[in-house]
């Protein structure tokens, strides 16, 4: 597996690249250019920008996370051609810089959901936080402020020009099922998938997070049979998946380890994280560490290991320790000892089947 570290830009994260850079093992950056609103074409001059900043840190840009689909084209809306080709030029405009994998999702109106970004857990850390019953009683419109209220740091799938159309966004939902959405989906892969085939990029959608409907929006990346159905929709070792472990474990149905061994060929991306589930729908980030939470780590990354895997994987979330002021979820100590910890199983079941080679000898 290829180890990479998510980025936000210079300015825009409290982390430096000098300091990833001390991370053993951490080859790339996973990056964006957070500025941009979703629908526009993303500048080549600043993709470029970007380029230099990781190479100058020996770092690649491989894998890009986020381009944000356009609303308009989540809705089937008339106008969304118009978006779908910026987000072709956008493809093109990436391939020239070297990228490999697209990460994106199509969750409509908000993208991750969670009601505490500052958790306190029981050892004195803080981490992001998700309570089903604040969801089920709560305004969408609580949940924005929630969000909102984290002002250093711009968030991701949070874009306060989009939120700032709520009301109009919901209403415009109102009329677009579960199935209107697969369509939508369906034909903006349709379009899309061509042109990051000629580009050599591969398209990875993230799973929902959580994997389930939340204020009564549809979504359907949720589950294994969600995950066959995408990828059916076009046919192509260019439809990919982003695995992310801490998304779809967050529904104890779920299990990881068989999506990977299923899906190994269509994971050009993964995100591994940690999560504990609560029997009341509650969930809360923590460590890496297996035992920590409610997720099958170790599992996981010998299912990663059993299938070859060669493609990218990063550290998700991580908890804020040793006083760290960063953005919620994305510090770097926590993330740093989540890589180690991923390296420690790897390796040892790297060593492991050296030695059952050497021993069939």
């Amino acid at each position: 597996m290829r180890m990479v570290f998510r980025w936000f830009g210079a300015g825009n994260d409290s982390v430096s690249l000098a300091h990833i850079r001390q991370i053993p093992g951490v080859e790339g950056i996973v990056w964006a250019l957070h500025d941009i609103p979703p629908g526009e074409v993303w500048p080549l001059s600043r993709i470029m920008e970007v380029k230099e900043q990781a190479e100058q840190h020996q770092f690649h840009i491989d894998v890009v996370e986020s381009v944000n689909v356009h609303e308009d084209i989540k809705l089937g809306l008339p106008t969304r051609d118009r978006y779908i080709e910026a987000y072709k030029q956008t493809i093109k405009h990436l391939a020239k810089a070297g990228v490999k994998v697209i990460c994106y999702n199509f969750m409509p109106v908000f993208d991750w959901v969670r009601t505490d970004l500052y958790k306190k857990l029981e050892d004195g850390s803080t981490a992001l936080f998700y309570e089903k019953k604040e969801v089920d009683e709560m305004n969408p419109k609580g949940l924005v402020e929630t969000i909102a209220s984290n002002k250093t740091f711009t968030m991701p799938g949070w874009e306060p020009e989009r939120l700032a159309s709520l009301k109009t966004l919901f209403e415009a939902y109102e009329h677009v099922s579960t199935e209107d959405l697969w369509d939508h989906l369906h034909y903006f892969l349709q379009e899309v998938i061509p042109v990051a085939e000629a580009c050599d990029i591969k398209m990875a959608i993230h799973p929902d997070d959580p994997p389930w409907p939340i204020f009564g929006l549809p979504r359907i990346v949720t589950n294994h049979d969600n995950i066959r159905r995408l990828l059916k929709l076009v046919d192509h070792p260019t439809n990919g998946i982003t695995l992310c472990s801490g998304a779809l474990g967050a529904d104890p149905n779920n299990q990881v380890p068989e999506m990977i061994r299923e899906f190994a060929d269509r994971i050009p991306f993964a995100h591994i994280r940690n999560i504990k589930r609560f029997d009341n729908g509650d969930f809360v980030e923590t460590s890496h560490r297996e035992q920590d939470g409610s997720i099958d780590i170790v599992s996981i990354v010998k299912a990663y290991h059993e299938v070859g895997f060669t493609g990218y994987v990063r550290p998700d979330h991580g908890r804020h320790i040793w006083d760290e002021q960063c953005r919620p979820g994305y510090g770097l100590y926590d993330r740093a000892l989540g890589i180690m910890y991923l390296w420690g199983i790897w390796d040892s079941v790297q060593n492991g089947q050296r030695m059952h080679d050497l021993t069939a000898k």
